[in-house]
Order: structure tokens, then sequence, then C-alpha cells
């Protein structure tokens, strides 16, 4: 038993500070590492391992990124990006744009793949105009965590929790969908008031010549794009009418798309996030390993006997939103889901307690979400920083402001 709870313990410090102390070991590593380590004390035999994986949740989110992936390859991330960031307007104007863009592609698509797709762009375009690209990118990423938690499949956590607590589609929609809405709101009012009067950069910082594009986009092909929108509406309709399994509606359409004469199937896979399907499976494994202890079984019936009980919505939601600061969203969730026996009024507003707790707090620093990740690695290797600090800020704000309304909204539908 100490074997398995110091593999347990090294595994979520590892999913805490991204990687292992003193090692190159990232998140999906450790993951990785860890879920071994445990078949081989024999906290769990390789039979019980492969069982404790939720196949249903893998196939599912695998299905709905190789969905998201064929966006990219016909050129619609690029195109979108490219016809908002050259409007016309305001700068205030153009975040909001931006935000309601970013809030909606990830509500519909799974965010992790939005954010790869467009933060180099983004990058590009406003250095090409002169702006500082810092707050259309945290306004982008921010809306990507916040629009995601208001459907099902809008990111990896709300997926896991779907499949955990047996929720609908429209189920989560109705209980999660206004407040993803209203929070884009609170995003843009934030960022329009933290860097008022600092939407430029200073002459002596803007690029002298046209900036390249940090990676290669493909011309917009409106044939495979009308293609992989009518596919994306089939599996949204699919899955509002809740007659087939989801994972078996989204690998359909995966399988459909991968079919395809004009792009290969190599390209479309190259941007399915393997790293996160290893990631999850891992901690599918080391958790299921920790639970054959029995600790997680005796601290819930101490939390009991202590008045703490996580079937509460709202103690739930507080409690998502801090472990998710901590370790991530989409771990607290893994994490979480086993103590949760949610009855037939409980069922969907446990879901929303989960993916906005999860959602909204994944703002208040950079590791709290791969989108916030993602957004700071990709932008520095495009020459722009963004300092923790700088996230923090505003994201400290946005994270806080946006979870007071979340609970405020609880408190209606509990």
């Amino acid at each position: 038993m100490t074997q398995t709870v110091i593999v347990f313990l090294l595994v979520y410090i590892a999913m805490g500070f991204g990687k292992l102390p003193g090692l190159k070991v990232d998140r999906t590593g450790a993951a990785v590492i860890g879920s071994l380590a445990m078949m081989a004390i024999g906290s769990i035999s390789p039979a019980q391992a492969w069982q404790s994986i939720d196949y249903s949740t893998i196939g599912m989110l695998f299905g709905l990124m190789v969905v998201s992936s064929s966006f990219i390859v016909s050129g619609f991330y690029d195109w979108t990006a490219q016809r908002v960031a050259s409007l016309k307007v305001s700068e205030p104007i153009l975040l909001g744009v931006l935000i309601g863009v970013g809030g909606l592609l990830s509500a519909l698509l799974t965010n992790d793949v939005v954010v790869v797709a467009m933060t180099p762009l983004l990058v590009s375009i406003t250095l090409s105009r002169g702006l500082n690209p810092i707050p259309f990118l945290l306004g982008f990423c921010f809306a990507a965590n916040n629009g995601a938690a208001g459907t099902l499949i809008g990111s990896p956590q709300n997926m896991i929790a779907a499949q955990g607590l047996d929720l609908s589609f429209m189920g989560l929609l109705k209980v999660s969908g206004l407040p993803a809405l209203l929070s884009l709101l609170v995003i843009w009012a934030v960022l329009a008031w933290l860097y008022r009067g600092r939407w430029a950069l200073p002459a002596n910082e803007r690029p002298t010549s046209p900036v390249p594009a940090a990676v290669a986009s493909p011309p917009l092909d409106r044939w495979e794009t009308l293609k992989a929108g009518f596919i994306t509406v089939l599996v949204i309709i699919a899955f509002m009418v809740d007659l087939w399994p989801r994972e078996l509606i989204a690998l359909t359409a995966a399988g459909f798309l991968l079919m395809n004469r004009k792009i290969a199937s190599s390209d479309m896979l190259k941007h399915v996030d393997g790293n996160l399907l290893l990631l999850i499976m891992g901690l599918f494994v080391v958790n299921a390993a920790f639970a054959n202890t029995g600790l997680p079984q005796d601290m819930l019936h101490h939390l009991n006997e202590w008045g703490v009980n996580l079937n509460d919505p709202l103690l739930l939601f507080w409690t998502t939103g801090v472990l998710s600061t901590i370790v991530g969203n989409n771990p607290a969730v893994m994490l979480l889901i086993p103590f949760l026996h949610p009855d037939a009024g409980t069922q969907d507003a446990l879901g929303a307690a989960l993916t906005l707790g999860s959602g909204f707090s994944s703002n208040l620093f950079v590791f709290g979400s791969l989108a916030g990740i993602i957004v700071v690695e990709q932008a520095a290797s495009c020459g722009v920083k963004i300092s923790f600090a700088e996230f923090t800020r505003s994201g400290g704000i946005v994270a806080v402001a946006c979870m007071l309304m979340a609970m405020g909204w609880l408190l209606l539908i509990i």
C-alpha cells in the first residue's frame, strides 16, 4: 500500500508541476510511467489495468479529435483567423469577435485542437497589424476554456464527466450552456479594461517586414470544410437524439472523414493529440490501482462523517475548481468521478458543477488547462512571451468573476 500511495502522489505532483522535479518527464510521461509502476509493484494486474481504462471515453475523444482535425487540414481555421483578424473594427470589438469565435468553436469542437490550430495564426496576424498579440491570445484562450464548459463535446474533461455520470447532451447544455455564454462577456469586459490604451505595439517593436505564418497552413478547401461541417452537425444531432453509444457516433464520423480521396489520413491523424489520450489512459490505471488500496473509500467515508458531501453540487463545484487549479482539469475530474453517486434530481447539476468548475477555474494559472499551456508555449515559439504574472493577472480576475457567477447559477438550479 505504501508503494502504491507513493507512486500515486508522484504522478499527481507531476500533474501539478507539469513535470517530475529533477527529471525531464512531463505529465503524459508521468501518467504512463505511473501506470507501468503500479503493475510492476503488484498494485494492479495487467488484466485489471486494461479493464480500468474507459474505452468509451477514449473512443469518443479520439473520434471528436479526428472530426476537429478535419477543419485544420481543410484550411478552415486559417481562413477563420484571417477573416476575423482582418476586420476593419476597433481593437475592443476585434477582441470581442475573437472571444466569440473561440468560445463557439470550442463548444462545438475539442477546445485543445482549436487552440493548437489558431494560436500561431493569431500571433502572425496581430503582429502584422502592429497590435499587441497578448490580450487577443489571452482572450482566445480564456474563451476556449469557458466556451468548452458549456457542451458535452467541448473538452476532454466534459466527455469524462458525461461518461462517468451518464449525462445527456441536452441535459448538460441546459445547465451549463447559459453560464458558459455569459462568461464570454466577462472575459471581454476584464481584458478590455485591463488593456485599454495598450492595444498597439510600440513603434520600435513593430515588425519591419511582413510576419510569416508560424506554420504552413493549407488554403481553404470549401468542399472539405462543408463535408466536415455536415458530419459535425450530424454528430451533434445524434448526440441530442441519444439513441446510440456516443463513442460509436464519434468513431463512425471519424471513419467517414478519414476515407478521403484528396487528403491523406496521416495528415489528419497527426493533428490528433496522442499525448492527451495516453495521459488519460495512464491516469485511469493509476487511479484504479489507488482505489484497490481502499484508501479513497475510507477518505470518502470520513468526509461524509465530517459533513462534507461531494454529491452536493455547490461543494463539488468549488472542490473541482480548487483541485483543477492544483493538478489540472482533466486529472481533477478523473479523481472526483468515482466519488459521485447522483440520483435523478442531481445528475445534471453535478455535471454542471464538474464542467463549469473545471473550465472556469482553469484560467487562473497557465498550468490549469492544456489550452493555457498550448497558448503560452506556442506564442513563445513565435517570439511572443506571455509571463506567468501577466497570464494570472488577467486570468485570475476572469476566473474569480466567472466562478462567482457560476455559483449563483448553481444556486438557482439546485
